[in-house]
């Protein structure tokens, strides 16, 4: 494989670039975008890797999958993010592997030096060793997965519309959502609502009191990673809607159109006689899952390359600078690193907020490095944290101040239209919000694709074949075949 340090050697801006230090930043989320706004116009060179070619806000994901706003509202493309500064090239392509020796990144069949790294890859979604369940239970984790959620749950109304069979009808209008975190919450409480409207409004022969949608967890509470006044008002919501809550429920098995129950350890140490009766099964059309959450990749590969510790969640233990441990070059922010090093020693969350503080901080110390200075060490801000559960209601803990109702969704409102690093998207999103609550119409219920094609996707870079049908590389023999421009698709989601 060839190595080529920067693409803009090619034909630099100015001779002075040739001699600027390369910082690659593999990630185009929110830690990704943030550390490239830091480093745009200072005198660095700045690679931007990624998969797709789209900063995608991912808290809004289930409303892609609701109905409540279109795919091109909550993403934004990178180029015209950030490509336009003169130091900053995106490059489309995935990285396969990381060779920590040479300082370089491998990816698209070629080899890319760097000067400094940081990794900012974010998370995925895990079935806890159950990756079977992945196509029967569609996660929400990029756009595809909220497609496809969309696209099964409208086809299953449709249906359900024309079926005489009430038994038949009852499971096409019933859904399960697995996991009673923010995510959860949030999907469960805009699936109920966008069921029973469109029942009413656009569906003849479906009858409300027959949709159903059932939020299961292990926890004994919705929300447990907030304050327990805030879980109980948002468990209080979700059933005042019409979502069946089945919490202290573990999943045992997922079949086609079913979920199959048991008890977690802890629930049935103490019920043994119980056992697992009287739990049944769920049985629904529409399954989804927002349980599980794991690392990038990449995190397992800086592991075995470097030595470097990470937990179970597959996250790299870093440094106080977020480097890892013999690497001060590599860092790992967002949702990819384990950051313990604050003031009580609690992790940081994977949230949006933490996310854009490390990936700011970790490019003004690379530039306060170069100029010879030491930065203030890392100090999180803890914003809080929020969910939206239905229309104009809202939970949000604020560093202790708890806020639940109209107040909670306008703060909730706020700071997403703060975080959306797009101010056309900003006004797309305040105005379809407004229009959705006046008029209790969803703008997106569109049905599209093949029965899960969006779940099989492979992303990167696709290179074109030639009239002679193979495609090369610069330096591949000119018989050897590279991607064609269909491949097999496979599941890559980060």
């Amino acid at each position: 494989m060839a190595k080529e340090r920067f693409f803009l050697e090619l034909d630099p801006p100015h001779g002075a670039m040739a001699d600027w230090p390369h910082v690659v930043i593999v990630g185009g989320g929110f830690a990704g975008l943030k550390a490239c706004h830091v480093l745009a116009g200072q005198p660095v060179r700045v690679t931007l890797i990624d998969k797709r070619n789209f900063n995608l806000f991912q808290p809004l994901l289930y409303q892609v999958a609701s109905g409540l706003v279109s795919e091109a509202d909550v993403a934004s493309p990178l180029r015209q993010m950030v490509g336009q500064a003169p130091n900053i090239q995106i490059l489309l392509g995935e990285v396969v592997d990381i060779d920590t020796e040479a300082r370089e990144v491998v990816f698209n069949d070629h080899r890319y030096a760097y000067d400094h790294l940081v990794l900012a890859s974010g998370s995925g979604s895990t079935y806890f060793g159950h990756e079977e369940w992945r196509p029967l239970a569609p996660p929400m984790k990029i756009l595809e997965h909220a497609d496809e959620i969309r696209r099964r749950l409208l086809m299953a109304l449709e249906e359900a519309e024309q079926t005489r069979d009430p038994e038949r009808r009852r499971f096409l209008q019933s859904v399960v959502v697995v996991g009673a975190g923010p995510a959860g919450c949030e999907l469960a409480g805009s699936l109920i609502e966008l069921m029973h409207r469109a029942v009413e409004r656009d569906f003849k022969q479906l009858d409300r009191a027959q949709c159903r949608v059932i939020l299961l967890d292990a926890v004994d509470r919705v929300l447990p990673s907030m304050a327990a006044k805030l879980s109980a008002d948002a468990a209080a919501y979700l059933e005042r809607a019409g979502v069946e809550l089945r919490l202290n429920t573990m999943v045992a098995a997922i079949e086609p159109g079913r979920v199959l129950l048991r008890r977690p350890p802890d629930a049935a140490a103490g019920e043994a006689d119980a056992g697992d009766q009287g739990l049944g099964d769920l049985e629904a059309a529409t399954i989804c899952w927002t349980a599980g959450v794991r690392a990038s990749r990449l995190g397992r590969l800086l592991a075995e390359r470097t030595g470097a510790p990470v937990d179970r969640g597959g996250r790299l233990q870093v440094e106080a600078d977020f480097s890892l441990p013999g690497h001060p070059e590599i860092r790992a922010v967002g949702d990819l690193c384990h950051y313990a090093h604050t003031g009580d020693g609690r992790v940081l969350p994977g949230m949006a907020g933490p996310a854009v503080q490390m990936g700011g901080w970790v490019a003004r110390d690379i530039l306060a490095g170069l100029e010879g200075r030491r930065s203030a060490p890392f100090r999180w801000f803890d914003l809080g944290s929020m969910a939206v559960i239905g229309p104009w209601y809202a939970v949000a803990d604020l560093r202790g101040l708890h806020v639940s109702g109209l107040a909670g969704w306008v703060l909730w409102a706020l700071a997403h239209l703060a975080f959306i690093p797009d101010t056309e998207n900003r006004i797309a999103l305040f105005s379809k919000w407004m229009w959705q609550i006046a008029t209790r119409q969803r703008t997106a219920l569109l049905i599209t694709g093949r029965p899960d094609q969006h779940l099989g996707v492979d992303v990167g870079l696709e290179r074109a074949l030639p009239p002679d049908g193979v495609a090369q590389s610069p330096e591949a023999p000119p018989s050897e075949p590279l991607n064609r421009l269909i491949s097999t698709p496979r599941i890559t989601a980060m």
